[in-house]
């Protein structure tokens, strides 16, 4: 039996510029499965990348609810969210943002590392185990300027998953890759969610991207519209 592990209830998300108010996303509504895959999609300037950072706490909303994993996120303190941010939720944007000075598999252990130095190895061990599953074992020692678009984005897929987070969200992670890269990227994503039952929701403007995700939505005025 399936259970729930995001739900969006009367979402409200507004941008002020020059004394004219942006309505972003407008009541709504959006229920998210353990072990989905859901790709977003919409127009240009629909707010996908603003639904995107919502689910994963980057922007605050101006009205409505959000509960991950059963909790509501503004009943949590401080703490506990920016514990949620940081180990609930991994993140993979279309740039890479590796760090330039450091190797693949150093990228990898990062976020891990932050406040667990103390087991290094244990953390090492996994994100190697991680680079094998998205193809870059071999490429662990290279640093970012020695790795192609992507092989950069499949190190950084395997960062976002150090922490083992209950959803993975990947706002346009083949943007900047050609038609092959990308294709393969989105296998990657698809393997990972069949094969170790990680939640992924994915923004792309690709709609034969879209069509491998298990379920795909909308964004249109702010709502999302199912089954298009």
């Amino acid at each position: 039996m399936s259970r729930e592990i995001l739900r969006l209830e009367n979402i409200e998300k507004k941008y002020s510029s020059n004394s004219e108010e942006l309505h972003i996303i407008r009541n709504l509504n959006f229920v998210v499965e353990e072990g989905e895959f859901i790709s977003i999609l919409g127009r240009s300037g629909s707010g996908k990348s603003t639904l995107l950072n919502v689910i994963g706490l980057l922007d605050k909303i101006d009205s409505g609810k959000i509960f991950i994993d059963g909790k509501e996120v503004e009943a949590l303190s401080e703490t506990e969210k920016d514990s949620l941010k940081n180990q609930g939720i991994g993140f993979v944007f279309q740039f890479h943002y590796l760090l330039p000075e450091f190797t693949a598999l150093e990228n990898v252990m990062l976020p891990a590392l932050l406040n667990n130095f103390d087991k290094k190895e244990e953390i090492e061990r996994k994100a190697l185990s991680l680079l094998k599953k998205v193809g870059m074992e071999e490429r662990k020692s290279h640093k970012p300027s020695q790795l192609s678009g992507g092989e950069k984005q499949r190190v950084a897929i395997a960062r976002a998953l150090i922490n083992s987070p209950k959803i993975l969200l990947a706002d346009e992670p083949t943007g900047n890759l050609d038609e092959e890269t990308s294709e393969m990227i989105f296998k990657i994503l698809k393997d990972i969610n069949k094969n170790e039952k990680q939640t992924i929701i994915v923004v792309t403007h690709s709609k034969d991207l879209a069509d491998i995700s298990d379920k795909q939505v909308y964004l249109k005025k702010g709502v999302l519209v199912e089954n298009l």
